[in-house]
Formats: C-alpha cells, structure tokens, sequence
C-alpha cells in the first residue's frame, strides 16, 4: 500500500488547512484491501496525499463513550436522525489527541466540535475517564459538553477502542478529502472481546455539500457501492452479542463476506 501511496504527488498540513470540512457530508463505501489498490492506481492523477515528515500512512487510536444504555449506539441502530457521538481521537504520530463531539443533523450533514485531550497517551490510555463536575481534572471539558453534547457527561464512560491505520487524499481541486482506513481492530472495553478487520478498507469521501467528485466515477467502475459504517457502532455490534443489531445485519453480512475474500 505504501509504494502506491508514495507515487502520489503529495501535500502538506499547512497546505491542507484550508480544507476543514467541518460542517460536511460523508459518504462511505467498504471494500477489500486488494480492491482498494485498483482504486488508489485508478484515482493517481485526481489527488494529492497527505504527507506528514515523510510519511503517508498514519496511526490512529480512538475511545468511544457511551451511557450505562448505549443510547448512541441504539439511536443510531434504530435509525435516528440528530444523532450524536463521543470520542476521544487521537492522531499517534504527531500526538494530537482530541475530545471530539460529532453531530449528525436532519439533513444529513455531520458537524464536529473538539477540544485539546490534554495530557491522553493512545499507547497506555485511561480506560476510566469520566467527566465529573467536581473532578479538577476534568473539570475544564464541562464547558465544552455542556455547550455541544445533548447527553449528561456525568454519566458518559468508556465502551469500545480502536485501532486503523488512515491514508488521506485531497482532490487537487482542494474541495474534498478521501480517508481511507485499514487495520482496523476493535477491542471492547465491557466485554474484552476483540475483532480483526484487517483486509478490509473504509473509505471516506468528505466534501461540503456535493461537489463534483472524480473518485465516483473510479468507485462505480470498481462495483464499490456506498454502505455506511459507523466505526463505533460496527465495532459494537461485532464486539457486544447483547445489544440489538437489527438494522446493522446487512452491513455485518457484507462484512464476513469480505473478510472470507481475504482469510
């Protein structure tokens, strides 16, 4: 994957400051890894990729919170609209790690409000993080939830953790990013279990509104249709037999099917 990357013209975080996309729309479309090499050959010449010291692969970690319920997990199963999450993202190369709110509002477009994670290390994370008003530690991010998240904090912890590596592409019109993550690896911080996706890709298109995109056209030759996948609620399902997964049942079929393509 790295010698393909590295034939792409690349760009630089100062270049790409421009292009936020905090206020956009997501598309995303599941495939396998050996699939997604045809389609980084095919798209070549539409995109730049991100290069950060040198490196065009990068690491992620992420910690997803929920309520003792798993409201956000069952609003998203059932379907909902004006849906929210909660995370902490952290970027393990740089060191940037983020308290991120994501909002999904009635027409389809996410928001994303965030805050420094001051003093979080995604290699020995606290898996007992809670956002208690009375707790000095925490007490600056009361603000911040109050002022974007619909839910209590008090009664938010951690559910599940994982890990992906994410390549990311700008058109070199500058008007969308494409994200694609692999190795992908869940582990659920309730029940202890852990899921492997490694072989698949999650590929991301984000642009505001919808702009004329040339990967489309690549995706569409390529028979990769747009199937959501909610990394948290994916991971949930696949990690936690007692909640309901109704609704997510197609996509964890399309799931095992890719992945018996490359076991």
């Amino acid at each position: 994957m790295d010698t393909i990357i590295r034939t792409y013209d690349p760009i630089t975080l100062d270049e790409m400051s421009g292009i936020k996309l905090m206020n956009r729309t997501d598309t995303k479309f599941v495939t396998t890894v050996d699939r997604l090499k045809l389609l980084l050959m095919l798209a070549h010449d539409d995109y730049r990729a991100q290069d950060i010291d040198g490196k065009r692969i990068a690491s992620y970690y992420t910690a997803y919170f929920d309520t003792p319920d798993y409201n956000m997990y069952i609003v998203h199963q059932n379907g909902h609209a004006g849906r929210q999450k909660l995370r902490i993202r952290s970027y393990v190369d740089s060191g940037l790690n983020f308290l991120e709110v994501k909002t999904k509002n009635n027409h389809g477009r996410t928001k994303k409000k965030r805050v420094d994670m001051v003093g979080f290390d995604p290699k020995h994370p606290d898996h007992g993080i809670r956002f208690m008003r009375q707790d000095t530690q925490y007490r600056a991010y009361d603000e911040f939830l109050r002022k974007h998240l619909r839910y209590d904090p008090t009664v938010l912890s951690e559910k599940l953790e994982n890990h992906f590596n994410r390549i990311t592409l700008v058109n070199k019109a500058k008007t969308e990013r494409l994200t694609i993550d692999t190795d992908l690896c869940f582990h659920n911080l309730i029940t202890g279990h852990d899921v492997d996706l490694t072989g698949l890709a999650i590929i991301e298109l984000k642009r505001d509104g919808l702009q004329p995109s040339p990967v489309l056209d690549r995706l569409l030759e390529l028979r990769i249709k747009p199937c959501g996948f909610s990394k948290y609620c994916m991971g949930s399902a696949l990690t936690n037999p007692s909640l309901k997964r109704n609704n997510f049942k197609e996509r964890l079929r399309l799931v095992e099917r890719f992945l018996s393509q490359v076991n």
